[in-house]
């Protein structure tokens, strides 16, 4: 199996997750698109969908799913996201697409959050991928100081706009020991929207594309 078929074989058992009549909320990324095409099969049953970016949107359209405003739903039964990076302990690196605050915003709203990823997303400790952070433009140096204080050598996604207007800070060189500690320390920082940490909303369930076939982890 190809890493990309590993992904795929993760993003059609996701659809074991999805129940009947359900607004679904989903994430961004080359694993979702994968989740997106299979969700379509089954667009009839399920009321529509929640997106986590502009991208996901217009795949979503394009196969004729309804995109809801998350301000007009209430409750979302499912989020079903990928990860750079997940722990055994569910802890998550995302934001590689930029796509980190609207899909951190929508995993808060979901009951429960399925990661679904191919096994060479699982490590042992977070860091290893640079970790995104959102920030305000204008504080972006300011930001890039402080988070060098914590240890961290940020580098300026250069190009890189969010669907927020807003710019992106890869910080490199990190072992996050406590990533929930970081991810709020982090996100006190004056200027940052979000960063890439799910940790204090990590995932419910992991479903990990092997060669094997996809394997469910709680």
């Amino acid at each position: 199996m190809t890493q990309d078929e590993m992904k795929k074989a993760a993003a059609i058992k996701a659809l074991e997750f999805v129940k009947k009549d359900s607004i679904v909320g989903v994430g961004t990324g080359s694993t979702v698109n994968h989740f997106i095409d299979a969700l379509a099969t089954m667009k009839n049953d399920i009321e529509g969908a929640v997106s986590s970016s502009e991208e996901s949107t217009k795949r979503l359209q394009a196969h004729g799913i309804e995109v809801f405003d998350l301000n007009n739903v209430d409750v979302i039964d499912v989020y079903i996201d990928g990860a750079d990076e997940i722990t055994k302990h569910m802890h998550m690196i995302k934001g590689g697409g930029a796509a980190l605050t609207r899909e951190k915003i929508v995993a808060a709203v979901a009951k429960s959050f399925i990661c679904i990823c191919d096994q060479s997303k699982q490590v042992e400790v977070l860091g290893k991928f640079p970790l995104p952070v959102e920030v305000i433009p204008m504080a972006r140096s300011y930001v890039a100081r402080e988070l060098v204080k914590l240890g961290g050598d940020p580098v300026y996604r250069q190009g890189v706009i969010t669907d927020n207007g807003n710019v992106i800070l890869d910080v490199h060189n990190l072992d996050i020991i406590d990533p929930i500690r970081l991810e709020n320390d982090i996100n006190a920082l004056v200027g940052v929207v979000t960063n890439g940490l799910f940790a204090a909303r990590g995932a419910d369930v992991l479903i990990l594309g092997t060669p094997e076939g996809a394997k469910i982890v709680k």
